[in-house]
């Protein structure tokens, strides 16, 4: 992991189709703004131009499994270095719907890459950066994929494939909860409102470290 060097606050959220990630992250956008913070809403893959360009043709195709894997890595490698690392040394919260985890995730577990090449491709592309703190939202595949609104060719996976990306989850925050840098939400049950309450909470230990 590469030593905590800037100012501002690098969080990550992560989940499985129509886990709410991109609703939480608008929702925690305004929230933090609201209390005086300045905040950077991003997305991976995604985030600058060429990472954009290269989203495109990751859902619009059917690339490989590595080709896809490459692709990501190709994406995130921009992000990081324009996007993400800039707002982060301007003190800057980062809010990103989707990292490395996903990765690990879903060409990892589900897509069953190596997951050593992985961790190895993660790293050169992020040059080391982890998450400040992960917010993993978690509900059973069957009722995600019910609530999924923004179809794309992931989404017309197999159920056992998506079982096999939350587990990818599961693993990841069973390697890292110790840490204290994941936080598990379960989102099943909980309206928007509850589950944006819940993340603040989950955040507002980290914000103190953040001068608005």
């Amino acid at each position: 992991m590469k030593a905590r060097k800037y100012p501002g606050l690098f969080v990550v959220l992560e989940g499985i189709e129509g886990s709410g990630k991109s609703t939480l992250a608008l929702g925690l956008e305004t929230t933090l703004i609201q209390r005086g913070f300045r905040v950077t809403l991003t997305r991976e893959p995604g985030g600058t131009e060429t990472a954009e360009r290269l989203r495109s043709v990751i859902l619009e195709s059917e690339p490989a499994p590595l080709a896809e894997l490459l692709a990501y890595e190709a994406a995130r490698a921009d992000h990081v270095a324009l996007k993400i690392f800039p707002a982060l040394r301007d003190g800057q919260i980062v809010i990103c719907d989707r990292f490395t985890a996903s990765t690990v995730a879903y060409q990892g577990h589900a897509r069953k890459l190596s997951l050593k090449t992985i961790d190895t491709l993660n790293r050169i592309a992020t040059d080391g950066l982890s998450p400040d703190v992960t917010l993993w939202l978690d509900l059973p595949v069957k009722a995600g994929l019910a609530r999924a609104k923004d179809p794309n060719r992931f989404e017309r996976e197999s159920v056992q494939f998506h079982e096999r990306v939350r587990k990818g989850f599961l693993a990841e925050f069973t390697k890292n909860s110790k840490s204290g840098r994941w936080k598990k939400l379960a989102v099943e049950k909980k309206n928007e409102e509850e589950v944006l309450k819940a993340a603040f909470n989950a955040l507002k230990e980290k914000l103190v470290k953040v001068k608005p």
